[in-house]
């Protein structure tokens, strides 16, 4: 039975619910196909639109810094809007972005047409996890939160290898022309089918926060993929990140001003539940794992062990493909057994993982590769479901959208920050090495092996985190749903 038919024939939902969510995942997971797609196909683009490989990367930022900025949006919007209205947004804007990069003549219009694709998909994720939030039982969240780690990574996964298939026919448009008629099908069907399943409330937009948000997580997330960046003038790095932390600053403080009088455009009262916060930093810490790895893993294989791109991508399809087949199984004895019996083993087997990537030698098999990304994305298997469940079921409903929102956030930026981190202690030391005298493959494999020393080291805070972790029992979830007062 797959994953959307036990959704499908959940006996604890209305038949209207299961209809949304199942919906909703199906959604999702097209648009998170979509921004993994278009990464085998740069070169392609490169050549055909004659940009420079700086110049094409934007097509990749420029997705990762909208995400970032319309996301902590997501709480206000959600808020506002009936469930229908914001389906039919975030696929409107998806589809409609999609056309434009199939059909765009010049690299300008292809940038633009990436952006209006982000703003659609920053929607559709809290979209999702809110609504399974206020639609599920406490008892059955993990369940059908389990069926969100196969969206997270199986999709990302399988983008790369679609992409491949079509670019052996067609060119880098018809990547995006796959997906227009897809994402039309399902906006269609959804606008026909969704029903609506929250009570909007009438929050007015704090005008200030817009701005803040664009140069706070927007400015953070682009001074983050300039580090490592030989080409990026140090003033450059340095005025970014001035920049975007003195915004963030402001945003914070605005956001905790406004929380007094529910007018916060991200409610940031969600850390006063202290699961929500060990939550939120243990996944940070996971995806900046998850994300550092998947980038560094190509370039070591690739440029060290010296493997085609094919062999590359096939061996790190598996992984992905585990994880999500993992999910909704991770899901059924998370409602079982709890949070700290399956998180507990997965993180030290992380940790493991680390220990043996960080040995990797000319003559390592390439099976052991393999196997090591197995482990490690079977043991985020065992972590995600759980955390997405602890960290949006510790919250009263009415902090479910901003939660959602804050979960969505912390993501991109943990994901922006891993790579910036892995790609730049892998580069600098590899080039030390290198003005020592030291081989290409010496040194490369040198660098690689300091990255994934430290972020081994850097994991332990995550290992002595879920230890602190508590599984939110039924009964006190059941009574945040109908818990008014937040100070």
């Amino acid at each position: 039975m797959s994953k959307t038919e036990r959704v499908t024939e959940a006996p604890w939902l209305a038949a209207k619910d299961r209809s949304v969510i199942t919906i909703l995942l199906v959604a999702t997971f097209v648009v998170i196909l979509n921004e993994t797609a278009l990464n085998v196909a740069l070169t392609s683009v490169m050549t055909d639109l004659h940009v420079d490989e700086r110049t094409v990367q934007w097509l990749t930022t420029a997705f990762m810094l909208t995400m970032a900025v319309v996301i902590p949006i997501t709480g206000w919007l959600l808020e506002r809007i009936p469930t229908r209205a914001a389906f039919i947004l975030a696929m409107s804007l998806f589809t409609a972005g999609t056309l434009v990069c199939a059909v765009a003549p010049t690299f300008a219009l292809v940038l633009a047409g990436r952006i209006v694709q982000a703003s659609g998909t920053a929607i559709m994720m809290p979209l999702l996890m809110t609504t399974i939030m206020q639609l599920v039982p406490p008892a059955h969240r993990g369940a059908v939160m389990g069926n969100i780690s196969l969206v997270i990574s199986v999709a990302p996964a399988l983008g790369p290898t679609l992409a491949g298939v079509v670019l052996q026919f067609s060119s880098w448009r018809g990547v995006f022309a796959l997906m227009v008629p897809i994402g039309l099908a399902m906006l269609i069907g959804g606008a026909l089918r969704i029903a609506n399943v929250n009570e909007p409330v009438r929050v007015p937009l704090d005008v200030l926060s817009i701005p803040l948000t664009v140069l706070g997580f927007g400015g953070l997330v682009y001074g983050l993929s300039l580090i490592g960046d030989t080409g990026a003038p140090a003033a450059e790095l340095a005025t970014v990140f001035s920049i975007a932390i003195a915004a963030l600053i402001a945003f914070l403080w605005r956001q905790l001003l406004l929380a007094r009088s529910d007018r916060a455009l991200l409610d940031l009262r969600a850390f006063r539940h202290g699961a929500f916060t060990i939550s939120v930093v243990v996944m940070a810490l996971a995806m900046m794992a998850l994300f550092g790895t998947i980038i560094m893993l190509p370039l070591l294989l690739q440029r060290a062990l010296h493997l085609p791109a094919l062999s590359v991508g096939l061996i790190l399809l598996p992984g992905g493909l585990l994880m999500g087949v993992l999910g909704p199984i991770v899901g059924r004895l998370y409602d079982r057994v709890g949070a700290r019996p399956l998180m507990l083993p997965a993180s030290v087997l992380v940790a493991g993982v680390f220990w043996v990537l960080s040995t990797i030698a000319p003559d390592t098999p390439w099976w052991l590769v393999l196997v090591c990304h197995m482990a490690m994305s079977a043991s985020f298997a065992f972590m995600f479901t759980p955390l997405f469940t602890i960290a949006l079921g510790s919250l009263p409903r009415q902090l479910y959208t901003h939660g959602s929102a804050i979960v969505g956030t912390v993501q991109q930026l943990a994901g922006a920050l891993g790579t910036a981190v892995f790609v730049t202690v892998f580069a600098t030391q590899s080039e030390a090495r290198r003005q020592t005298g030291a081989g290409v493959e010496a040194s490369l494999l040198y660098g690689s092996h300091l990255a994934f020393i430290g972020a081994g080291a850097v994991w332990l805070l995550a290992i002595v985190a879920i230890a602190f972790l508590r599984t939110p029992e039924p009964e006190a979830e059941a009574s945040h749903g109908t818990e008014r007062d937040l100070d």
